[in-house]
C-alpha cells in the first residue's frame, strides 16, 4: 500500500492545483480588445486593398485599359474554372410558351430560357402590337422583391417601355420571384468551393436574355439598355460595365464602391456583388468608368432604408465617372437623380420618368415630341400567378450543380505525376492564401489563480491583426497546449480545467472572426468581402494559429498540441497543422467534418459558415488528403 500512495496521489495533487471551471470561465470571459477592434482592422484590411482608378491623359490610354480590364474581370473572375468557360461558350436556347394578349397597344409573350446547360429561367417579353423596323430594347432585371417578375413597379416600367415602342424584357432573377425557396445568393459558394466561378450564372442570366433578345427581327443592336433596383442596380452595373453590347444603363440603387462598402454595413453586397479576388483588378469605381464610351444614369434615394443611399454611395462614383466621360467628350451622357419622393429604397413612378426620359435622349435624340411622362397603367398590373412561366421540374440550381461537380472530385493538380508532399503543400498554401506572420505579444494583465498564473495577452500577427489570448501557466508545466473553438475562447473553460490537470500550458485563443474577435454586425459579409480583396478568411485563421503555435512552442520549449471544439475550428486548425512543419505536434479536432463535401450535402451558404467556401479547395482537397498531409502529427477527430 505504501509503493502505490504516491502515484495515487498524484492525480489528486495536480487536481487540487488546478483552477475551478468558474474561475477559469470568469478569466476566459475578461475582454481583451478595445472596443470594435476587430471591426476597425478588417475594414482597414480591406480598404487597403482596393485599387483606386488611374487618371489618363490621352482617351485611347482610357479606352485601353478599358479593354482590358472587361477581359480581366470577365476571364479571371466571371468565368475562371473549367466548367464555367464551358458555361461561357455554350449554345443559347429559348423556349416560347403561351401570349398574353387583349392588352392596350401591347403583348406579353411567355418565355424561359437556359442560363446553362439544365437551368432555365422565366422571362416575360412586353412586344408592341403594332411595330415594324427597327427599335430600342431593354432588359430589365429583378431586385430583391419575392415577387420577382411580377413586381407592380417592374410590371409598370416594362409596359411603359412597350407603349413607347420598345421590345422590354422581363427577367426573373436567381433566388428570387420563381426561384424563390430554391436557391439563395450564398449558394453560389458551393460552385466557388469547388473551384468553378459562382459568378457564372449570374452573368450568363442576364446575357443570355440579351441574347434572345437581340435575335428578335426588330431589335435594334444599336439601342440596347439595361435597368433594375436594388439587386437588380447591381446587375445593371455589373453585366453593363462588361458587355459592350449595352449603350445606356440605369442601375437604381444597386451599389457602392468597396470603400464605401467597408464603411457602411447597409452596402456590404451579397455574395455575387462581392465576388473572390474582384477588386485585385477593380472596384466599382472603375466598372462605373467603362461607361464612359456609353450612357449611364445613377439613380439613388436620398433616404433609402435598404442600402446605396445617395448621401455616401452616389458622390464617389460620380467622381469616378466624370473625368472618363469628359475625357472622352461625353459628358452629357452621364447623369445621375436623387429621389427625394418617397426617398425610399424604389424604383417608383419618379424614378422610372427619369429612365423615360434618358431612353428618349440616348435612343431617340431626333424625337422632339418624345414624352417621358409616365403613361397610367396600374390597372393592366398582372398578379403572381398570372405571369407564372412553366419551368422543367428538374431544373438545376447552385446545389445541384455544386454536388455534380464534386463528385469528380477532388482532382489531382499534378495530373498524376509523383510529386514529393512539399508540392501538395504549396498548392494548398496558395489555395487558401496562407501567410507567415510574424508574432508580437503584449501582456495586459497578469493574475494567480491558486498555483496557475492567468495572463491576458495581445497577439499582434503582421501590421494588421489583433487577436486576443488568455494564457494559463501551471507550475512545472509538462506540455502546451493550443485551444480554440467555434463559440469562442469564453466558452472552453472546461477544456482548459481539463489541459490544466494534465499539467499542459494552455493557450485559449480568438483567431480572426471568432469570440472576441467575432465582428459584432453582418460578420459574415466581411467575410465575403475580404474573399473580394484577394485574401481568404480560412487561411487568414490557419495563418494566425500556425503563428501562435510557433509562439508558444519558443515560450513553452516543447511541441504544441492543438485542440479544436467545432466544424469551422476544426477546418482551420487541420490546415495549420497541414502547412506548419516546426511547431506543431498534435491535433484533437472535436466535432469536424468528415469531407468538404458534407458542406454541399447540408446547401449550406457563404451566410453561415463563410469561410468554408474558400474558392478551389475542395478542387484540390479533402479531409482524407489535408490529414496527410499533416503526417507524421497526430490528427484525432472526436466527438
Amino acid at each position: 500500500m505504501k509503493t502505490t500512495l504516491p502515484f495515487l496521489l498524484l492525480p489528486c495533487f495536480l487536481f487540487s492545483a488546478t483552477p475551478s471551471v468558474e474561475e477559469i470561465e470568469k478569466e476566459l470571459a475578461q475582454p481583451i480588445l478595445k472596443n470594435d477592434q476587430s471591426l476597425e482592422e478588417v475594414q482597414a484590411f480591406c480598404e487597403n486593398r482596393v485599387p483606386d482608378l488611374p487618371e489618363f491623359k490621352k482617351p485611347e490610354e482610357w479606352l485601353a485599359e478599358s479593354v482590358r480590364i472587361r477581359r480581366e474581370v470577365l476571364d479571371k473572375i466571371v468565368f475562371r474554372g473549367k466548367q464555367a468557360k464551358a458555361w461561357r461558350e455554350a449554345e443559347s436556347k429559348v423556349v416560347w410558351d403561351e401570349v398574353i394578349g387583349g392588352l392596350p397597344g401591347y403583348r406579353i409573350r411567355k418565355l424561359r430560357f437556359e442560363i446553362v446547360p439544365g437551368w432555365w429561367a422565366p422571362a416575360l417579353l412586353y412586344e408592341p402590337e403594332k411595330i415594324s423596323g427597327k427599335v430600342p430594347v431593354v432588359v430589365n432585371v429583378n431586385g430583391h422583391g419575392r415577387t420577382g417578375k411580377a413586381s407592380p413597379q417592374k410590371q409598370i416600367r416594362c409596359i411603359n417601355q412597350a407603349k413607347r415602342g420598345m421590345l422590354a424584357l422581363n427577367v426573373e432573377w436567381i433566388g428570387l420571384g420563381q426561384f424563390k425557396n430554391r436557391v439563395g445568393h450564398y449558394q453560389l459558394a458551393q460552385l466557388d468551393l469547388c473551384g468553378e466561378s459562382g459568378m457564372a450564372p449570374f452573368f450568363l442570366n442576364v446575357s443570355r436574355a440579351l441574347d434572345l433578345l437581340i435575335e428578335h427581327p426588330n431589335a435594334d443592336p444599336d439601342r440596347v439598355a439595361v435597368a433594375g433596383l436594388s439587386g437588380g442596380g447591381w446587375q445593371t452595373i455589373f453585366f453593363s460595365s462588361l458587355d459592350p453590347r449595352v449603350k445606356l444603363a440605369n442601375p437604381v440603387a444597386g451599389y457602392s464602391s468597396f470603400k464605401t462598402r467597408a464603411r457602411h454595413f447597409s452596402d456590404l453586397g451579397d455574395s455575387e456583388q462581392t465576388p473572390n479576388d474582384l477588386a485585385t483588378i477593380a472596384d466599382y469605381t472603375h466598372l462605373t468608368a467603362l461607361l464612359s464610351d456609353r450612357a449611364l444614369l445613377l439613380t439613388k434615394n436620398e433616404k433609402d432604408n435598404c442600402c446605396f443611399a445617395a448621401p455616401h454611395a452616389l458622390p464617389p462614383l460620380m467622381e469616378a465617372a466624370k473625368p472618363k466621360f469628359a475625357l472622352l467628350g461625353r459628358e452629357k451622357f452621364l447623369r445621375s437623380h436623387v429621389n427625394h419622393d418617397p426617398g425610399t429604397h424604389n424604383f417608383e413612378k419618379d424614378n422610372r420618368q427619369q429612365l423615360y426620359r434618358m431612353l428618349g435622349d440616348v435612343f431617340h435624340p431626333e424625337k422632339a415630341d418624345y414624352d417621358w411622362k409616365e403613361i397610367p397603367s396600374e390597372k393592366e398590373v398582372k398578379t403572381y400567378d398570372e405571369l407564372i412561366v412553366p419551368l422543367p421540374e428538374n431544373n438545376l440550381n447552385f446545389n445541384k450543380i455544386a454536388l455534380r461537380l464534386a463528385e469528380d472530385l477532388p482532382r489531382d493538380p499534378f495530373s498524376g505525376k509523383k510529386v514529393p508532399p512539399s508540392a501538395w503543400s504549396g498548392v494548398l498554401r496558395k489555395t487558401v492564401h496562407f501567410t507567415d506572420y510574424k508574432v508580437q505579444t503584449e501582456i495586459l494583465s497578469e493574475e494567480k489563480l491558486g498555483e496557475v498564473r492567468s495572463l491576458r495577452r495581445l497577439f499582434r500577427f503582421g501590421k494588421e491583426w489583433s487577436v486576443p489570448a488568455t494564457e494559463f501557466i501551471p507550475k512545472n508545466p509538462t506540455g502546451a497546449v493550443l485551444l480554440m473553438g467555434d463559440l469562442g475562447r469564453s466558452k472552453l473553460a472546461k477544456q482548459v480545467h481539463k489541459a490544466l490537470s494534465e499539467g499542459k500550458r494552455v493557450l485559449a485563443i480568438d483567431p480572426f472572426y471568432f469570440g472576441e474577435s467575432k465582428i459584432r454586425t453582418r460578420d459574415f459579409l466581411f467575410a465575403i468581402l475580404v474573399a473580394a480583396v484577394g485574401e481568404r478568411p480560412i487561411g487568414i485563421q490557419a495563418s494566425q494559429v500556425a503563428a501562435a503555435a510557433g509562439w508558444l512552442k519558443e515560450k513553452a520549449g516543447v511541441s504544441v498540441e492543438i485542440r479544436s471544439h467545432g466544424p469551422r475550428s476544426s477546418l482551420f486548425a487541420l490546415i495549420a497543422t497541414a502547412l506548419d512543419k516546426k511547431a506543431i505536434k498534435s491535433l484533437d479536432a472535436h466535432g469536424s467534418l468528415k469531407s468538404l463535401k458534407d458542406i454541399l450535402k447540408n446547401n449550406w451558404g457563404a451566410n453561415k459558415y463563410p469561410e468554408f467556401f474558400c474558392f478551389r479547395l475542395l478542387e484540390y482537397f479533402d479531409m482524407p488528403l489535408l490529414v496527410d498531409l499533416a503526417q507524421p502529427r497526430s490528427i484525432t477527430f472526436l466527438p
